[in-house]
């Protein structure tokens, strides 16, 4: 998954700079560059507004497209975050992973509250144009399955849709291989002493993982000791709350759903809603639930 710096565009300014042109302009902004605007040349706002392309007339489509393109943008967030929590996991660094997690959590808090956008939408508003999306689907989101396999929800085949992209699926096949942030928070509570077996340490972890009694009694363990300085409890609390918010948002996902075409057959050729309930099944950090039963 790309997610490369780009050669900056524009110019630095220190402290002072800024203190001495706002004294110079009596406290009013620069309205003249000798240039392209700094802000889009940072945002790229002007190259985003024109990637809305509706295939109607009908206004409604606006706001479906807008807000799939807005989770898009969120999915890369999450992932960037879940990304460098995995770094820092593998570092041994279970205080600093704590910090992407919060983001993240955030992030997925964003995420969630974009479904309140499409909430005036009823089957009648939504076929209005569906039928011109053919089989267009949020299930072929590349950054969502990106986003699920990081989380440990890894299914090998939902690669195969993106075989004719192949820069695409090439990096899909990059997160499906590697550890999930999952896999390398057990390893981090290996090297700290708890006894998770070799069994699920040498995994295959290109597979969902399958809950073990061992990680749970680490996390039983873990929890006992409720002392502020306990940065293995405070990681797992931050994976919690990246847990829940992530179920929220599929909870949510199923609500607009319902509300916006019933139970009617998805676009890509799932059965929908049934699709979504069995989606939700699949526990995200299973064991950070199951041990609360133990404690």
């Amino acid at each position: 998954m790309n997610t490369t710096r780009s050669k900056p565009a524009l110019r630095p300014l220190s402290e002072q700079e800024r203190a001495e042109r706002a004294a110079e302009s009596a406290g009013t902004p620069n309205l003249d560059f000798t240039g392209e605007v700094p802000y889009d040349a940072y945002v790229h706002a002007s190259t985003l507004h024109s990637l809305q392309q509706t295939l109607s007339d009908e206004p409604g489509e606006m706001s479906f497209l807008m807000i799939s393109q807005v989770m898009e943008l969120y999915f890369k967030l999450i992932c960037f975050e879940l990304l460098e929590t995995r770094r820092l996991l593998r570092d041994d660094d279970a205080w600093r992973a704590i910090q992407p997690l919060h983001r993240a959590a955030l992030h997925l808090t964003g995420l969630t509250a974009s479904w309140q956008s499409l909430r005036w939408m009823t089957p009648t508003d939504f076929n209005r144009f569906r039928d011109l999306l053919g089989e267009g689907s949020g299930f072929q989101s590349a950054m969502y399955r990106h986003l699920e396999f990081l989380l440990g929800l890894k299914t090998a085949s939902l690669v195969r849709p993106f075989k004719r992209q192949p820069e695409v699926h090439e990096e899909l096949i990059e997160t499906l291989e590697q550890p999930s942030v999952w896999d390398d928070t057990t390893a981090l509570l290996a090297r700290n002493g708890y006894a998770i077996p070799d069994e699920v340490l040498e995994r295959d972890v290109t597979v969902e993982h399958e809950p073990h009694p061992a990680v749970e009694d680490a996390w039983v363990e873990i929890y006992r000791n409720d002392t502020p300085d306990n940065h293995l409890r405070l990681l797992g609390e931050a994976l919690t709350e990246v847990a829940e918010q992530f179920n929220e948002w599929r909870h949510q996902h199923l609500r607009a759903v319902h509300r916006s075409m019933g139970a009617k057959a998805g676009s890509g050729g799932s059965d929908g809603i049934k699709w979504l309930e069995r989606s939700l099944a699949r526990v995200v950090f299973p064991e950070l639930w199951s041990a609360r039963t133990k404690m």
